[in-house]
């Protein structure tokens, strides 16, 4: 009898032990990937290097003069839970009612988007809008919501957009990696019809198998329990669970066209994901896998192509 309640205590003794482990995993796991701060653990990461030629492009490529010389328009809005957040408007040189609106990627800010705004504005004659997502650049917030959260940011943005454009604005939602999980997100809400068509570039599905997949790669540790700790702490201190945080169940409500763009070579974000996304999309959708390209890359490796389809699919979709 005795030996038998020793050996409870050091079960018991065991499993506190393991509790008190995986708890601290999650909270070093959210402070890793979800609490603003600078994330030395993507230094070094092989799954993001990228090509000569696409690192000459991102880094000293000449649309970022083009960035700096245009007049954007600062804009802010109050989030639904209180944020302020930062937006920037760029009037198209001739009087237009398109405007693309673009969401950044992960630990990016508003002005990279100029990467792609360069064309819709140059040469598309498009008036531009683009912020920075919360937990980024000038916004305010102390988390990243990798799209959930910013989905509804997203919504009130294009709101605001219709309210000072007008009515007849004609809108484009254009997102890179969870820039693009975050229009896909916003796919399912209800957006007004002022919202023409969304691309998505490099998206991932949803969060929790996002991570479940990164956490495998860089770490080499298993999905449970790790995952639902770190879940569960990012619900208390941000709000939001992974499971909910889906692309792949908002496109099923989606009613807008979507063009998917992916590297054929993406170890990031697989490829996978967004021939998930395609394959349970609602509504009209497109899909251009740009071979040889990691994440992110396809618009640097394959301009003309990832141009052309671009194009063609806008035309297609709005007037």
């Amino acid at each position: 009898m005795v030996k038998k309640k020793f050996w409870a205590r050091i079960f018991i003794g065991l499993l506190i032990i393991l509790f008190i482990i995986n708890f601290a995993i999650g909270f070093y796991l959210y402070d890793l990937a979800i609490e603003r701060n600078v994330k030395d653990f993507l230094v070094g990461n092989e799954d993001l290097e990228v090509s000569a030629e696409a690192m000459e492009v991102f880094t000293a490529g000449g649309w970022r003069d083009w960035v700096r010389d245009q007049d954007f328009e600062e804009w802010e809005m109050e989030s639904f839970d209180h944020l302020t957040l930062q937006g920037y408007f760029l009037e198209a040189k001739e009087p237009t009612n398109k405007t693309v609106v673009f969401t950044h990627g992960y630990l990016g800010r508003a002005s990279d988007m100029g990467l792609f705004g360069q064309y819709y504005y140059e040469n598309l004659g498009y008036n531009m809008f683009t912020a920075d997502m919360r937990g980024h650049g000038n916004s305010e917030g102390d988390y990243i919501g990798f799209g959930w959260h910013d989905r509804l940011d997203l919504v009130d943005w294009v709101n605001r957009i219709v309210d000072e454009l007008g009515e007849d604005t004609e809108i484009v939602l254009h997102g890179v990696s969870m820039g693009a999980a975050t229009v896909l997100m916003a796919s399912g809400e209800d957006l007004p019809d002022n919202v023409k068509a969304i691309v998505a570039d490099s998206p991932y599905s949803n969060v929790y198998d996002l991570f479940a997949y990164q956490l495998e790669r860089m770490f080499n540790l298993p999905e449970v329990p790790i995952l639902p700790t770190t879940g569960l702490v990012t619900s208390i201190k941000a709000g939001y669970n992974f499971k909910e945080s889906s692309a792949l169940n908002q496109v099923r409500k989606a009613e807008v066209p979507i063009l998917y763009i992916h590297g054929g070579r993406d170890s990031f974000v697989p490829t996978v994901m967004t021939e998930e996304l395609l394959a349970n999309t609602n509504s009209e959708a497109e899909l251009l896998i740009v071979d040889g390209a990691g994440h992110g890359e396809s618009i640097v490796l394959d301009k003309e192509t990832y141009l052309k389809k671009l194009t063609g699919f806008l035309n297609t979709y709005v007037d």
